[in-house]
């Protein structure tokens, strides 16, 4: 093809609640003039914004822009859990037990974390924006007790280290009955997304990327050797494209009926008040994943990262419009309502300050879409609902495959399959969304 038109630009109809405890932005820098780049970049999430890192590592002269839809930290990157984890992570496994060869994919996981932690000391992002806590996977009932050890065996044949936590030592780590046991593992990197995300292009931006927030492209198409790239209010000409816009891949007619556009959804509690705090007792940052992986993920994090507060995530939904509507946020926020209610019963009946869907991709196989499309353009797309870790990877990727460069990175995607073709609709998504609520019942107590 020589012409992509955007059959959509990314929209949400409920806040970015990451971006929103951090409170004001400065005033955004549009896209609103004619400019040529050495390399355009379509996205500012972790995809996105690792790329145009890793260009200016390669070449510090490149001229690198970076253009989104939103603000940056208001899209997907403002609204995931914020774990960027090193070990299998497999989301349709029922205990996270990867297949292939797990040892390459947490090296590739830990050199994801290590680009994230050299950029906190890089650009004097706050460290509480990526803490090197770890995180536990909480089983709530026999079965996902077995779950844990599990995983825990799966992880020893890897030579990993795990730790058994019994239900007190849940207790008092989050200061909920609700857990019986927990496996505790030391790699995990706890984000608060928006924070990073939002530290990181402001760290590009000083030096020297230019970043264009609520710019949305709503095409490009080839001008002799280079492309033209289209905003509402501005262009510009560059010989490299790279795609970091996830789903919304997609809405340019590439790898269409391939992708499984999913939304997850998650709430937040208000700050909570001094009193609140001592009768919930507990540590005041830490991350529970569930053990099994279709259950509910909850965290606590403190006043460095945006207040003292509680994060409920769970329910799932596929929608091919690619938005979440209110009836969605709403049925999710009933859901997590009692798993809320359920697990920290000192709280029950606390009013949720923020509701939100988050957007993930995914494709039948498992497998990213990054590599090039065609010649000067190249994608950073298609995470697996493992954004963090797996967005800074296809970032990095694309990064180098866009100047000629070969990785370790590069050649993993290099290697992955072709994603497979999903079923007619509309009843795929019909029969997709009874299964994730089959699941979803299925997790129980999780």
């Amino acid at each position: 093809m020589s012409r992509y038109t955007a059959a959509r630009t990314p929209r949400f109809d409920s806040p970015a609640a990451w971006a929103e405890i951090l409170g004001g932005y400065d005033a955004p820098r549009h896209l609103c003039d004619v400019q040529t780049a050495d390399v355009v970049i379509i996205g500012a999430g972790f995809a996105g914004l690792s790329a145009a890192r890793r260009l200016r590592q390669i070449d510090l002269n490149l001229r690198v822009s970076v253009l989104d839809a939103l603000r940056v930290g208001e899209g997907t990157a403002g609204r995931n859990s914020g774990f960027m984890i090193d070990l299998p992570h497999d989301l349709a496994s029922d205990d996270y037990a990867g297949g292939g060869d797990d040892r390459a994919l947490i090296g590739l996981n830990r050199e994801a974390i290590a680009f994230a932690r050299a950029a906190v000391a890089e650009y004097g992002i706050n460290p509480a924006f990526a803490d090197p806590v770890g995180k536990v996977n909480g089983a709530a009932s026999e079965a996902g007790d077995a779950h844990n050890r599990s995983y825990a065996r799966h992880l020893s044949t890897l030579d990993e280290r795990s730790e058994r936590l019994d239900a007190q030592a849940m207790f008092e780590l989050t200061g909920s009955r609700h857990y019986r046991s927990g496996l505790y593992t030391p790699g995990t990197l706890m984000l608060q997304p928006a924070g990073y995300i939002r530290s990181l292009a402001a760290g590009l931006s000083a030096a020297g990327v230019k970043v264009f927030e609520t710019s949305p492209v709503f095409g490009f198409e080839r001008k002799g050797a280079d492309w033209l790239v289209k905003s509402d209010k501005g262009q510009i000409t560059t010989p490299r494209v790279i795609l970091a816009n996830n789903g919304h891949l997609e809405s340019f007619g590439i790898a269409k009926g391939r992708l499984m556009q999913l939304f997850l959804f998650a709430s937040m509690t208000p700050e909570l008040a001094a009193d609140q705090l001592a009768v919930l007792g507990g540590t005041p940052r830490w991350g529970v994943t569930p053990s099994d992986p279709m259950g509910t993920t909850m965290r606590r994090i403190d006043g460095a990262q945006g207040g003292n507060r509680i994060i409920t995530r769970t329910c799932a939904v596929l929608r091919r419009g690619m938005l979440a509507g209110a009836a969605d946020v709403a049925r999710a926020a009933r859901v997590q309502r009692t798993k809320f209610d359920t697990r920290f019963p000192q709280l029950a009946g606390l009013e949720m300050q923020y509701r939100w869907a988050g957007h993930l991709c995914l494709t039948r196989n498992g497998v990213s879409v990054t590599g090039q499309v065609e010649s000067g353009v190249f994608s950073a797309c298609v995470q697996n609902g493992l954004g963090t870790a797996r967005g800074t990877l296809t970032g990095i990727a694309a990064a180098e495959l866009a100047m000629g460069q070969r990785s370790a990175i590069v050649d993993h995607f290099a290697e992955e399959d072709d994603p497979k073709p999903l079923p007619p609709q509309p009843f795929a998504g019909w029969g997709a969304n009874a299964y994730l609520r089959y699941k979803e019942w299925r997790a129980g107590a999780e």
